[in-house]
């Protein structure tokens, strides 16, 4: 797949000659040096050729139906002429070993079957390279699925995926101690959370989302919070905007990057998308329950009002800590990313430009599919 690093957002929207219409599919790809990726129902020659297809079986509430599901996935891809190999996804570092050996193999794409947390998984291995990352949404929030504008359903988002474009977008990414004590880097394309929303996937059974779906979850995710005792900590981050750096003390620090949640979160952070090389931070200067169900109605009823010690702010790069200097009185500060626990603070989230590539719908990247 032949893809021009400086593919970005921006330029798919200009204007030429005051003409305010979108660019048409066919001079995009040109003007970057992309090769179609689907001529009616049949792939391109160059485009989605070879096909690694990650799937797991433990996402989403359709588990029943998860083979049936990547057998009709496959079947599209095939029928299609793409060449098609399919792996169980194996947990996160089997799934990046999978994926480097994919590469070396030298596939043009990997296909995460599952919710968030598996694309999360699939990335780890993408950043850095030119071999394209295309979902499959088969989880239960399916988040990024929602953002780009996929179809929900597996064989339809597989369909889409034939006339997708292949887009280069720059990548989160957290450096976290682990469980383990150990400092670990990883990558991610919806969002970070630090501190309350952590702290609730720490106290959660992953398995009531898997099993009972979303109703359930934020459920009971809802008595948790309810309950749980605020724990506050230090956020240090440059403003994007003026350069200049902040000191704030916070119960909740979120890191965005995707511009529509779906679900009742709906546009959570107003202004962040993966199209920008930057963070929209959600700060929450509060312990009060009431001021954070006022910023989550903010979102459900798609109002502008502000809310009192909840800020937004963009920045690129961020440092979180604990308030207690001796680490053996400290209480831990969680930090999750996409969706998924993976340590405590301290906690470095920053930006990886010009980072991976991802599939997306004509409209998404900003063309119509005109000739």
């Amino acid at each position: 797949m032949l893809i021009k690093g400086e593919l970005i957002a921006e330029r798919c929207c200009r204007q030429e000659n005051h003409n305010v219409g979108l660019p048409t599919r066919a001079r995009f790809l040109a003007e970057h040096h992309v090769r179609d990726a689907a001529v009616g129902d049949k792939i391109a020659a160059g485009s989605m050729r070879r096909v690694l297809l990650l799937y797991n079986p433990a996402s989403g509430i359709r588990k029943e139906r998860r083979r049936a599901d990547v057998e009709a996935v496959t079947k599209v891809l095939r029928d299609a002429g793409a060449e098609v190999r399919g792996n169980v996804s194996g947990g996160p570092e089997a799934t990046l070993q999978q994926v480097r050996q994919a590469i070396s193999e030298r596939v043009d794409t990997v296909l995460a079957c599952g919710g968030d947390g598996t694309i999360n998984d699939v990335l780890q291995g993408l950043v850095g390279s030119r071999v394209a990352l295309g979902v499959i949404p088969v989880g239960t929030a399916n988040t990024l699925a929602h953002d780009i504008g996929l179809p929900l359903h597996p064989v339809k988002a597989a369909r889409a995926l034939l006339s997708a474009v292949p887009l280069r977008l720059a990548a989160g990414q957290v450096d976290y101690r682990a469980f383990d004590g150990k400092t670990v880097r990883r990558y991610f394309t919806v969002a970070v959370g630090v501190g309350v929303d952590a702290h609730l996937f720490y106290k959660l059974n992953a398995a009531v989302k898997s099993r009972m779906g979303m109703t359930a979850y934020y459920a009971k995710a809802t008595r948790l919070w309810l309950t749980h005792k605020m724990l506050f900590f230090d956020a240090e981050y440059v403003d994007a905007a003026t350069d200049k750096t902040f000191t704030t003390t916070v119960s909740e620090l979120l890191a965005v990057r995707i511009t529509k949640f779906g679900g009742i979160l709906r546009e959570f952070a107003p202004g962040a998308s993966l199209k920008r090389e930057d963070h929209r931070l959600v700060l929450f200067k509060t312990g009060s329950r009431l001021l954070y169900l006022a910023y989550i109605a903010r979102g459900l009823f798609g109002a502008r009002w502000s809310v009192p010690k909840v800020e937004l702010r963009t920045s690129r790069r961020i440092s979180c800590r604990s308030v207690e200097l001796n680490p053996s009185k400290a209480e831990r500060i969680f930090v999750e990313a996409d969706g998924e626990l993976v340590g405590t603070v301290p906690a470095e989230i920053s930006v990886v430009p010009d980072a991976f590539t991802l599939l997306v719908p004509s409209a998404f990247a900003g063309i119509n599919d005109g000739a």
